[in-house]
């Protein structure tokens, strides 16, 4: 199968080869002549697996295909979650579109609105935009829908978890009822279902990925470690492995700032990307990210879809994710369009119930390996005396002194468990193995 068996106009075929592309995508081979059809599109697909192009380049062709009584509104509207997705899909449509004469744009939160609105209003084809940042043009009378002829959903799981169901309804309030609608998820959910079926016609169901497998070029590995040495350990994978380039994820703001800083004390350039950054730095870093300019990124879950990174080696779990199905999308950022890459978790012994969910999630146990130096417990803070796992319970419990009483207020690990959870956490992970050994690693 080519790309010039799915019925692409010279135009689209010609940029296509541009791009150095040669064989679709199975997402591509389904997608592009049904869309091409004028059906209606439900579409199941992983990041990674070509989605984009695979609505892009049959939307391309059908608003080529159809261009009597232009009146510069939208005729197309891509609608996407976060920003970085936004600009990702804008991007693709200029490079399928290089060879027609078609205008397009995408409108998102964070930046000043008034050039927006000025792009607009000098008529465009296509428009990509964030839900929130396309009520606030709508408000202001900046965009109509009365032309609208496709109506593209792309990470319609992503846009639900995050909120957005509410604007998503109120827009596809004010479209015209009849349209093409194509909508894409990595998973669908009940409630994505009953979103479609409020939305769409007698839609193709195309599943090319089934709900939670993961693309066999990605390779998986979990590295126990005690919670205070991650960062270490972490240090230590990056020179030691010769790491040219990784995305980091950490669950939180202030846990990935304080890991850039903790980074840059060992030489690493690493740069931190959230949602307190703002659009213009976030669109520097990722350029500077893709260019080569950054060696480590870490990120919170605004990274975690919709970034299309070439060639990325490495994807790092500082923090599991609590959602386990969020683990499935963080790692899609490697082993994309048949690429090998390596997915790696820094888990701690506080982690071993996310590290539970997501393997049974996925249906496989990830293989284990202890780096020397780093193994949980290896490393003893000087005012907690050694653990003696050898020896019976009953003896251990012998003879403790003031000092001794005082260690008991730190769990295993030397993590600080003074407040009332902490102690009951302490006393849950000991209950795991005598002598404290979380069962994570069993």
């Amino acid at each position: 199968m080519t790309f010039s068996t799915l019925g692409l106009s010279e135009q689209l075929l010609r940029a296509v080869q541009d791009s150095g592309y040669t064989q679709p995508t199975p997402i591509q081979v389904q997608a592009i002549p049904a869309i091409l059809a004028g059906s209606d599109i439900m579409g199941a697909a992983q990041t990674g697996t070509g989605k984009t192009a695979g609505f892009t380049l049959p939307m391309l062709q059908l608003l080529t295909l159809n261009q009597n009584g232009r009146t510069g509104r939208p005729r197309a509207l891509v609608l996407t979650p976060t920003r970085e997705l936004a600009a990702q899909v804008q991007d693709d449509v200029r490079t399928y579109g290089k060879y027609l004469q078609l205008r397009s744009t995408a409108v998102f939160g964070g930046v000043n609105i008034n050039p927006q609105i000025k792009q607009l209003r000098s008529g465009i084809d296509i428009l990509v935009a964030t839900p929130g940042r396309l009520l606030d043009l709508a408000q202001q009378n900046a965009v109509r829908f009365n032309d609208i002829e496709i109506l593209v959903l792309d990470e319609a799981d992503r846009m639900l978890d995050m909120g957005f169901l509410p604007d998503i309804k109120r827009i596809i309030a004010k479209l015209p009822a009849r349209r093409q609608n194509l909508m894409f998820s990595a998973t669908f959910s009940n409630e994505i279902r009953q979103l479609a079926k409020s939305i769409t016609n007698n839609p193709i169901e195309i599943d090319v990925a089934p709900r939670n497998v993961m693309v066999d070029t990605v390779t998986h590995k979990i590295h126990p470690v005690d919670k205070a040495q991650k960062s270490a350990l972490l240090s230590h994978l990056i020179q030691t492995r010769n790491w040219f380039q990784a995305l980091v994820f950490s669950r939180t703001k202030h846990g990935a700032d304080k890991l850039v800083k903790r980074l840059a004390r060992d030489n690493i350039h690493a740069v931190a990307l959230h949602g307190n950054k703002s659009q213009a730095q976030r669109t520097r870093i990722m350029t500077d990210f893709k260019k080569n300019k950054i060696q480590i990124l870490v990120a919170t879950d605004i990274a975690a879809r919709g970034l299309d990174i070439d060639q990325l080696s490495h994807v790092v779990n500082f923090d599991l994710p609590y959602v386990p199905e969020d683990y499935i999308h963080r790692i899609g950022r490697t082993g994309r369009a048949g690429a090998s890459g390596q997915a790696i978790s820094l888990v701690s012994s506080d982690e071993h119930k996310q590290l539970r969910d997501i393997e049974q999630l996925i249906k496989r146990k990830l293989e284990r390996e202890h780096i020397a130096d780093f193994k949980p417990g290896a490393v003893v803070p000087e005012d907690v005396p050694a653990r003696t796992e050898n020896k019976p319970r009953s003896a251990r419990n012998k003879g403790h002194n003031a000092s001794q009483k005082h260690s008991q207020k730190r769990s295993f690990n030397g993590q600080d468990t003074r407040s009332a959870n902490g102690r009951q956490q302490g006393r849950k992970i000991r209950s795991n193995k005598p002598g404290g050994r979380s069962a994570a690693w069993a």
